[in-house]
């Protein structure tokens, strides 16, 4: 499989990058192959629980296949431990001067939050033009996005935060979005089920999500 070296490689091999909190072990190579196998190859774990690392670290051991990064980094230590553990990307809730500087330092493809246009301006001029638009439900939405496509013309998003397979469609046709992260693909109730098949299914549908 191609192992893709900047965010917008990455954000290129799916339409939906699914944002899971894994709170057993036990579950992650499987929760991984599921999804893996339903098309989305993307995934984000995002450091929420104990186990998050070491989710991480087994999912990259285990499912080749995947590209596995961490979300909710919020400083260089963070950061530098889901280097350690495996991850491929990063991904911030907002940005800070220190972890944008951690981030380009560490070569690991970086995609920041932001919720406003200054934020966006601060960050391409850093050189960061794959931006994560954070919480895209509240702050904005299909508007906000809409809104700057003129403005930030070199700026793409992947909307994140409130997002499903209702909505994930319309964000997906604007061409500013480069694709859109969520957790519906996998429900918390069907990973404690253990109900892997169900979770295949959900990716498939997620991954024939068109985009323009």
């Amino acid at each position: 499989m191609d192992r893709p070296r900047d965010m917008a490689a990455i954000a290129a091999l799916a339409p939906v990058v699914p944002v899971l909190t894994i709170e057993r072990v036990a579950d992650a190579v499987p929760l991984a192959r599921a999804l893996v196998r339903g098309g989305l190859r993307v995934l984000e774990i995002t450091l929420r629980t104990g186990v998050a690392l070491e989710a991480l670290r087994a999912i990259a051991c285990e499912v080749p296949d995947a590209v596995v990064g961490a979300g909710t980094v919020l400083n260089a230590q963070q950061l530098d431990q889901a280097r350690q553990a495996g991850a491929r990307f990063v991904v911030s809730p907002g940005c800070t001067p220190a972890l944008v500087t951690a981030a380009l330092a560490s070569e690991l493809p970086f995609l920041p939050g932001v919720q406003t246009v200054s934020e966006a301006m601060v960050l391409a001029e850093r050189g960061i033009s794959l931006l994560k638009f954070f919480p895209a439900d509240t702050v904005g939405g299909l508007g906000w996005l809409k809104a700057v496509a003129a403005p930030l013309a070199g700026v793409r998003f992947c909307p994140t935060g409130g997002i499903g397979p209702d909505t994930a469609p319309a964000y997906l046709s604007l061409a500013n979005v480069a694709c859109v992260g969520g957790s519906w693909v996998a429900p918390r109730n069907a990973v404690v089920a253990k109900d892997w098949a169900a979770i295949e299914r959900l990716a498939a549908a997620a991954a024939n999500l068109k985009q323009p």
